[in-house]
């Protein structure tokens, strides 16, 4: 006989109360996940969390099979403190947590920037592992090394001149100063 068994996963992310009590699987940021799920015949329910009613999804997250967790770490002053303790424990009595906190905590999330840097994605990247270390650390490369980019400064698109504006017109419109560069400059073909 088949395995019919129905899986139940939650969707877990931040919210208020409001956001807790309108969510459904059609009307949020992640419905996609929700409808591929679906299409799987994975039953995938919202879960939005807020430290202000733990205990309601801490009990919800107990009667699924698993927990894809969609929460930033720092969001409006808030941690995911409160939460990673809460998943340890859900993970610990048989729903699958994924990212399980402990894992996200060994891969260091963006501290995995710095222990490539030198395997050619990499770039100037320092690691400061406390609040202390970065004010200590940071004034002192700045002056010696000044301000660092993340990306090439794009040029600045110039409008063009009167003569050339003239040129981008519609063909029944162009002016005498269009053309080809090479006669402008009184060079042959």
């Amino acid at each position: 006989m088949a395995d019919t068994k129905s899986y139940r996963i939650a969707i877990l992310w931040r919210g208020d109360r409001e956001a807790r009590e309108a969510a459904a699987p059609q009307n949020n940021r992640y419905h996609r996940i929700f409808e591929e799920l679906m299409a799987l015949g994975i039953r995938a329910e919202p879960a939005v969390y807020d430290e202000a009613f733990a205990d309601e999804v801490r009990e919800q997250l107990l009667a699924v099979d698993g927990v894809l967790v969609w929460v930033d770490p720092l969001h409006d002053g808030k941690t995911r403190a409160a939460l990673d303790a809460m998943l340890r424990d859900i993970a610990s009595r048989g729903p699958w947590v994924s990212a399980h906190p402990d894992v996200i905590l060994k891969m260091g999330v963006k501290e995995v920037l710095y222990r490539t840097k030198h395997l050619g994605w990499g770039a100037d990247t320092h690691l400061y592992r406390t609040p202390a270390e970065f004010h200590a650390a940071l004034p002192p490369r700045l002056q010696s090394a000044g301000p660092s980019r993340r990306r090439p400064k794009a040029p600045i698109p110039r409008p063009p001149s009167p003569a050339r504006a003239s040129c981008m017109a519609p063909m029944r419109r162009r002016s005498r100063h269009c053309g080809p560069r090479w006669k402008a400059s009184g060079l042959r073909r």
